[in-house]
């Protein structure tokens, strides 16, 4: 077997099928099918089962798969390795968060892709919090608060957050003023999360509670201009909102804390050098919105 040919396998098993994998590596399907065929020879066990809709991993697929994709990612490192400067080469899987990631991220992954033509930019946009060690991605572009985890982040930039919420909503309930009076009131969340106050030089935890939950920045600011309850959400995307009145800022001596835009990657002494370009471009990137 050679590099290609577990590549290749990766790349069908994340894609779901030969056409979809022959797309994303420029091939065509039959040479798709002959690296396949020729590793499962190899092998001698069946990796993938060939369906009307794709293919599906077996039981020895699924294992193949995360130890085949290890072996890919440490051969673009040694390559990144012993040749330190010029292009980028390899694959590169990021994930970014799809409130922010289209608008403002894309546009740093494009740039890196143009200015390395062989660099193969494979960008995942979702809100959700990806694993990516099980997963096989590379890094990931987070932005708020990180938790505790043997991820290695580097902080990037910075933006504002608010706490707002309809004139409908304070003219039914009020509009809380302290952490105390925080926990009468309804809020729009994403999960079960804690929420922060600043309070001078102390940090505040509050525990919200609410009927409307969403994955989605964006889906959270319909909601609190639904009237449905309070939002925490980043001020960039509420600014026309507040400036028009129909959103209204709460808890303005209890700000929540400046979220951070961080690069994470999983744990290891040496990050990919294609990690710490993207690293570099963010930075410049943040410095300059």
């Amino acid at each position: 077997m050679d590099i290609e040919e577990l590549r290749t396998f990766v790349e069908v098993a994340d894609a779901g099928g030969v056409t979809a994998a022959a797309l994303r590596l420029g091939i065509s399907k039959s040479i798709v099918s002959r690296r396949l065929a020729r590793l499962e020879a190899d092998l001698g066990i069946q990796l993938l089962a060939r369906t009307t809709r794709g293919a599906a991993l077996t039981e020895a697929g699924m294992t193949f798969r995360d130890h085949a994709a290890k072996v890919c990612a440490e051969i673009d490192i040694a390559r990144e390795t012993i040749l330190p400067e010029g292009e980028l080469r390899g694959s590169f899987r990021v994930a970014a968060p799809l409130t922010f990631g289209p608008t403002h991220f894309a546009p740093v992954l494009a740039e890196l892709a143009r200015l390395n033509p062989r660099l193969q930019v494979r960008s995942c946009y979702t809100d959700r919090f990806v694993d990516l060690i099980a997963e096989g991605f590379d890094c990931a572009i987070r932005v708020g608060h990180l938790t505790s985890s043997n991820l290695l982040a580097r902080r990037v930039g910075q933006t504002p957050a608010v706490y707002a919420a309809a004139p409908a909503y304070i003219a039914r309930h009020g509009a809380p003023e302290t952490p105390e009076e925080f926990g009468a009131h309804e809020v729009v969340m994403q999960g079960n999360e804690t929420w922060l106050a600043i309070d001078g030089d102390e940090v505040i935890p509050l525990k919200p509670h609410g009927r409307f939950k969403a994955d989605n920045a964006v889906a959270l600011v319909a909601a609190a201009l639904a009237g449905i309850g309070v939002a925490g959400l980043p001020t960039e995307l509420v600014t026309d909102h507040l400036a028009s009145g129909a959103l209204v800022p709460v808890m303005t001596r209890y700000p929540p804390p400046i979220l951070g835009v961080y690069v994470v990657r999983p744990p290891g002494q040496h990050p990919a050098r294609k990690v710490r370009v993207l690293t570099e471009m963010m930075i410049e990137h943040c410095r300059n919105l």
